[in-house]
């Protein structure tokens, strides 16, 4: 039985002691490491069954429903509350994946299923990532949620460290139907200690979470992101650091490795360099709590980041490369985390869904389509002017952000 508790004053420990952050972190770092399974099966499973081009289609086709339906997400975790669509969309994952698993025991893949499991999958992305973002002001208090943050990175940064090789390893071992069956057990890992969650209600939060129709209700959510002083910006920043970022941090490097004859050894250090920053940042936040001045130090932490994107194309040898990537994974770690931190304590407890739901949009549907402009682009101009523009439009969205005084000025709860 869950019991409903008000987080400012059920929550007042440090979240990394809190029993309550702890079964959402084990949730979510489970889910996630899940997440990295199931792709690496599909992927797998694709490339066995088609050719090349069928397989990028199998791997493509989810990321239509995701940025189709990623604000209904939004619209839904609003009206019936993020804990119930985090649990079923979490439920629905198990029971696709693990009876996927179960049909390939008694067929080969075929391309069909591959594709239907693909598109249901993005689905229930769409869903689940609004919600997820928006559970953490019910279960602490207000003054934790950067430390969250912190700590949901460092459980992002785990679950790729663990999810890919053991997703390899159960191809390895069992093919597909391993892999796939092991995603499954790791998303229902994760709903024991989503049942068990204590979330609160927040304060001035509405009854319903809705105020009409499903529509009515993300246009009062994009209209509440519009007039608001500090979100307006900050969703301006975060378009345009994520676009970016996404193209060179991707496809770039890369491009940048064969280019320079690094190898897949050296890209993979320079990889391995970001993610050690990244999880720098993510720890320093997740123990210090709280950074002062938290609108202006995300500006210029991006801005910093930026600047690194940049001068990673000119870097003459792998070992300064990766001393780079660990700038900006540290930097670029930093920003995203503080603006997750923002983003959750300025929204409006009635419209957080829908406001984690644009900001999700931008990471995790818009931004990777500029991978094929920035392949495209490389090709035309080669790797150079490539991650300059792309530096450029990511210092753009620090300098939009730094240009209005509400977002420069904003600061995370004490």
């Amino acid at each position: 039985m869950t019991v409903s508790v008000p987080p400012a004053h059920a929550l007042e420990r440090p979240a990394h002691r809190d029993g309550n952050v702890q079964r959402w972190l084990g949730a979510y770092t489970a889910s996630m490491i899940g997440d990295s399974v199931y792709y690496m099966a599909l992927a797998w499973a694709a490339a066995r069954t088609g050719s090349p081009s069928q397989a990028g289609i199998v791997l493509a086709v989810g990321s239509i429903p995701r940025a189709l339906l990623m604000l209904g997400g939004g619209v839904l975790a609003d009206r019936i509350g993020p804990r119930r669509v985090v649990i079923g969309s979490d439920a629905a994952r198990c029971l696709v994946v693990l009876g996927l698993a179960g049909a390939l025991l008694l067929t080969s893949p075929a391309l069909w299923m591959l594709v239907a499991v693909a598109l249901v999958f993005g689905v229930v992305d769409a869903l689940f990532l609004p919600a997820v973002g928006a559970l953490p002001p019910r279960i602490t208090a207000a003054g934790q949620l950067a430390r969250v943050q912190g700590l949901r990175g460092l459980a992002s940064r785990a679950a790729n460290v663990v999810g890919a090789p053991l997703g390899g390893a159960a191809v390895a071992f069992g093919g597909p139907t391993l892999a796939f069956a092991a995603a499954g057990a790791l998303f229902a890992v994760s709903l024991p200690l989503l049942l068990s969650l204590r979330v609160g209600r927040l304060p001035a939060e509405e009854a319903d979470g809705s105020s009409g129709t499903a529509w009515h209700d993300l246009i009062d959510g994009l209209r509440h992101i519009r007039r608001h002083p500090v979100l307006g910006p900050l969703m301006l920043a975060v378009a345009l650091s994520e676009l970016g970022f996404a193209g060179p941090l991707n496809l770039g490097l890369v491009l940048l490795a064969r280019q320079r004859d690094w190898g897949a050894a050296g890209m993979g250090w320079i990889v391995a360099a970001f993610g050690i920053g990244a999880a720098v940042s993510a720890l320093l936040l997740a123990v210090r709590g709280r950074v002062p001045r938290a609108g202006l130090v995300m500006c210029l932490t991006v801005l910093v980041g930026a600047v690194a994107v940049a001068a990673l194309a000119y870097v003459p040898s792998v070992a300064l490369a990766a001393a780079v990537a660990v700038c900006i994974g540290l930097f670029a770690g930093l920003g995203g985390s503080l603006c997750g931190a923002l983003i959750q304590t300025v929204t409006d407890p009635a419209y957080l869904g829908r406001v984690t739901s644009v900001s999700t949009l931008f990471t995790h549907a818009i931004a990777p389509l500029s991978y094929p402009v920035t392949g495209a682009a490389v090709a035309a101009w080669g790797t150079g002017p490539v991650f300059v523009t792309s530096a450029v439009v990511c210092a753009s969205g620090a300098v939009a952000g730094l240009a209005f005084t509400r977002l420069r000025r904003a600061e995370l709860p004490r």
